[in-house]
């Protein structure tokens, strides 16, 4: 069957379900003056209906139909994401208080029993036709609000991760030769972490939301660099046991100085957390040869190990005021070799099993 009336675009369409053509009519005759109204004879026609576009914004279901009865309709509903909010009120000859408490329990918004009364059909219909709205309304601001706070969320953290580059890149100007250091070491870092997220001790401390934050944070690992005189930190040759010595100060005071933006933040911060980290233990050793302290082992934090293996490569890779590049197939053999001694036996590992990747991350971002 087809409509039977629609009065305007903008009323509320009401699909009307009974396998009896006189009370189809009834209804039809009732509801049309105020409603666009849809019409199925059978449960199938219903769903059916229910399924096309514009959706109904009411339902009023027959119970004792052939075929499928109303409670068979009502849990297929129910079952449907698209349709299972459009409000059913169950018209049945049934009157028996079980009747209705088990439609009400299959999750009709209410019962009705025959033979109808029109004025309390009209106002039960309008009640939850206006129910069915506010809950839509309500549906639809707190979708806004979620996009709203999504929005503000990137945006924080767009300024966020702009902040972190321009404070890295600050400490970077002071040596003009690193170039893209910055961008190698967190790509470097990103492969080894994933690869590293197969083994189960690493996957505990390396869910995808603590990768990203180390990733986030690498660029700080030598902020500290600000604090080293220009006549050690821009030397071109070998520094003197004193000035290396100063040299190694830039991890605690690149420590000191993110642990004080930490006591500034309003709460914790996890990427701050990470940064001083990484800061402070980037130049550690597995043998526990390393400063500034001397950590050994599992000591070492985990994304401190990344940063070492990755600031050792590219630096060995790339020119320095006091050094020339280093072939790659050399520099290979030159961390492999420091498996266990400078590095995380696992983490050399990553490293050789990504190799061809790390010489793709050299070649994309070369030193300008």
């Amino acid at each position: 069957m087809s409509r039977l009336h629609e009065p305007g675009a903008d009323a509320p369409l009401v699909l009307v379900v009974d396998d009896m053509p006189d009370n189809l009519h009834v209804l039809g005759e009732l509801l049309s003056p105020l409603y666009r109204v849809r019409i199925a004879n059978a449960g199938l026609r219903a769903l059916e209906l229910a399924a096309e576009p514009p959706r109904p914004d009411l339902i009023l279901l027959d119970v004792m139909m052939p075929d499928m009865d109303g409670y068979d309709v009502l849990k297929q509903l129910r079952a449907n994401p698209a349709l299972r909010d459009v409000p059913v009120i169950f018209l049945s000859a049934r009157d028996a208080t079980e009747d209705e408490e088990f439609g009400l329990e299959l999750g009709a918004v209410d019962y009705i029993t025959k033979p109808i009364r029109p004025p309390i059909v009209l106002a039960r219909i309008r009640t939850h036709i206006e129910l069915k709205r506010m809950h839509d309304w309500l549906k639809d601001q707190n979708l806004l609000l979620e996009a709203e706070v999504a929005r503000r969320m990137v945006e924080n953290e767009t300024i966020q991760d702009v902040s972190i580059l321009a404070l890295a890149h600050l400490a970077e100007t002071r040596d003009s030769d690193t170039g893209n250091h910055l961008r190698r070491t967190q790509e470097y870092i990103e492969i080894l972490a994933r690869h590293l997220q197969s083994l189960p001790h690493w996957a505990a401390v390396l869910d995808e939301r603590t990768l990203r934050q180390i990733v986030k944070s690498a660029v700080l690992h030598d902020i500290g660099k600000v604090g080293i005189p220009d006549h050690i930190l821009l030397k071109p040759g070998v520094l003197t046991d004193a000035e290396w010595e100063v040299m190694k100060t830039h991890a605690q005071l690149g420590a000191e100085a993110i642990e004080r933006a930490e006591h500034d933040a309003e709460q914790p911060v996890v990427f701050l957390a990470l940064a001083k980290q990484i800061a402070l233990r980037h130049h550690e050793r597995w043998d526990g040869s390393g400063y500034p302290g001397g950590l050994q082992g599992d000591a070492i934090p985990h994304a401190a190990r990344l940063m070492a293996l990755a600031d050792v490569f590219d630096a060995l890779i790339s020119r320095r005021v006091y050094k020339a590049p280093i072939e790659p197939a050399r520099v290979r053999r030159m961390i492999v070799e420091e498996r266990g001694r400078h590095f995380d036996p696992e983490v050399v590992d990553a490293f050789e099993v990504n190799f061809d990747s790390f010489l793709d991350v050299a070649r994309r971002y070369p030193d300008v």
